[in-house]
């Protein structure tokens, strides 16, 4: 699904009903099958005693009030304080079991997802906005959590209640019945005439909410960009509109909704009338019983009420499909980067790296982005990838990582091919250090150890002060225990860099990839991290991307990447001698350097 059709689809509240969706919702209460027959087993003992009461009355107005039979009165009160003793305790378990086991399904329906996602392929990511990626995880979820715990008991719970009371009116007595079901096509005319509009209406006031949402995140994220353009009061404008069509979308709906409730319960009282004026004039024939007639009104009035719930979950259901939609979408999605059948774990590597015409394109109708790429390199060698932005340096590390796999050709090491060992054992040896750096939530030392969380105390001092973090953590009140916050926002950028060298460098991988991993340090943390890598590249494999040039002159072999292509390959003074596309980038950079130093020394 592209991203055009992950927007688009956001508008579209209902589907039609999904059996085969409604077939695989319902697989998640397999597990929980012995709980929701016990569930239903007090719904239907709760509907029984419900329906006892009207029963009870009648029986104490004709046999107990007209032949003034206190006994039977007594019985009769306490049956009834009984059975309101009895239900409460009964209504008490099922919302009880109901919740828990709601709360099941979501815990396993959630788990699900979020494993599923993180085994999916970047190319699944590449387009799609991470919001509505969170909102599958946390609203659509809960969509259907709602209907398969709640819905689906209210489903039981009124279906059985009105078949109860149906039977009982019409075994009662069916002339009566029949002029209280008269209003019936009135009520369902009134609901699916009205229901819709405001199921639209809520969707709307829905969309807003979700807009605001959107609005004040994307201001909470660009606050530097607003200041420094000064841009508050149009941005005051604009949040004032979108909140300004919340408000409407909100009133319209609330509006609509005070509007048909009433009426609805204005038909249900006609109807409620009629058995009032047609079972009093049976009672003075002498036809019916005071007593029957008083049941049938109070039986009227617990019809009404389960006739709107049916309708409610309907439209539940309806929104549920669009949920299950999403979600499933998301589950059916298979990795395009998995182990295969028969992979096997990458033994220890020396970090002999050979890519044999290997080619990649991002998209089926996308042009080739790498043109066989050829070239081997040896177990600690240093490998500079530079070349204009776009050329393609990051693609082809990224199939080293197996991010992606090649479209065309093989890409091995220490001669096993990539797509015949599993991920963890290719990941476990290899590091990353791109040039924004994410760092999580927790302490520094928490963050130190997420690549070899069996790291000793000595391995961790020995790393911070390796890639100079001692610089900065001294000054700490808390040291390695300090809470860096959210992607790290405690700590600089230069900071958050140097620790995201010590977590790549404590894991000890292999082969270690840097990805424009200094661009984003100041020229002095750039220095200490120049002189660290000098002791810490020593025996591994190393890619280095780079645009300042002069970071990788001591590299072994520099490869020029231009539109897919090697274009050039050598050490420093070869391709300096060669006078091609490197050595036009490196002079460039080398007098844009001068001119720099000059203006600042005031030459």
């Amino acid at each position: 699904m592209s991203q055009v059709e992950w927007d688009s689809e956001e508008g579209k509240e209902n589907r039609s009903f999904n059996k085969a969706y409604m077939i695989r919702m319902l697989a998640y209460l397999k597990p929980h099958k012995k709980r929701m027959g016990f569930i239903a087993v007090i719904v239907m003992l709760n509907m029984l005693l419900s329906l006892a009461e009207p029963v009870l009355i009648r029986y104490a107005i004709d046999e107990g009030m007209v032949n003034k039979n206190l006994t039977l009165l007594n019985i009769i009160g306490f049956s009834l304080l009984g059975i309101r003793l009895v239900s409460w305790l009964f209504g008490y378990i099922q919302i009880r079991y109901i919740n828990e086991t709601g709360q099941r399904i979501l815990f396993e329906l959630r788990r699900q997802l979020f494993d599923h996602l993180q085994s999916l392929s970047f190319r699944f990511f590449d387009g799609r906005p991470a919001g509505k990626i969170m909102s599958r995880i946390t609203n659509d979820t809960n969509a259907i959590g709602e209907l398969i715990n709640g819905g689906l008991i209210t489903l039981l719970m009124e279906l059985t209640h009105l078949v109860g009371i149906v039977v009982i009116l019409l075994y009662w007595d069916w002339k009566l019945a029949l002029v209280a079901f008269t209003v019936l096509p009135f009520l369902f005319l009134m609901v699916s005439r009205f229901r819709p509009k405001i199921e639209s209406a809520w969707t709307r006031s829905r969309q807003s909410m979700s807009a605001i949402n959107g609005n004040v995140n994307e201001t909470i994220q660009g606050i530097r960009v607003i200041q420094a353009f000064s841009r508050q009061k149009t941005n005051d404008e604009k949040f004032k509109e979108i909140n300004q069509k919340n408000r409407k979308a909100f009133l319209k709906a609330v509006s609509l909704e005070s509007t048909v409730w009433p009426l609805v319960e204005l038909i249900g009282t006609l109807g409620t009338c009629l058995v009032m004026w047609y079972g009093s004039i049976r009672v003075m024939n002498g036809d019916l019983s005071i007593g029957l007639v008083s049941a049938f009104i109070l039986f009227l009035f617990r019809f009404w009420g389960p006739l709107s719930s049916l309708s409610k979950v309907y439209s539940q259901l309806l929104s549920a499909m669009v949920s299950a939609e999403r979600i499933f979408e998301i589950l059916d999605t298979e990795p395009e980067v998995k182990d295969r059948a028969g992979a096997k774990p990458l033994p220890q590597i020396a970090g002999k790296v050979t890519f044999t015409n290997a080619s990649f394109r991002y998209g089926p109708d996308s042009p080739d982005v790498l043109h066989g790429i050829d070239f081997t390199v040896k177990p600690g060698q240093r490998i500079a990838l530079v070349g204009p932005t776009g050329a393609g340096k990051s693609t082809i590390v990224n199939l080293l990582m197996r991010f992606y796999d090649p479209t065309g050709g093989q890409i091995e090491i220490d001669g096993h091919d990539l797509k015949h060992v599993t991920l963890s054992s290719l990941r476990s040896q290899m590091g990353i250090v791109l040039q924004d750096s994410f760092i999580f939530s927790g302490t520094i030392e928490e963050n130190l150890l997420y690549g070899n969380k069996h790291a000793t105390k000595e391995q961790v001092m020995d790393v911070i002060r390796s890639v100079r973090i001692d610089r900065f953590l001294d000054k700490m009140p808390d040291g390695l225990d300090t809470q860096v916050e959210e992607r790290g926002s405690k700590l600089s950028v230069g900071q958050r860099q140097l620790l995201a060298f010590g977590r790549v460098l404590l894991a000890d991988p292999r082969i270690l990839i840097l990805d424009e991993a200094t661009s984003s340090v100041d020229t002095e943390t750039e220095q200490h991290i120049q002189e660290a890598l000098q002791h810490l590249l020593k025996g591994r494999t190393a890619f280095i991307i780079a645009h300042r040039l002069s970071t990788i002159r001591d590299a072994d072999v520099i490869m020029v990447i231009q539109n897919g292509r090697i274009s050039e390959s050598g050490s420093h003074e070869e391709l300096l001698q060669t006078g091609g596309l490197y050595a036009n980038l490196y002079y460039n950079q080398y007098a844009m350097q001068q001119s720099i130093e000059k203006r600042a020394t005031g030459a």
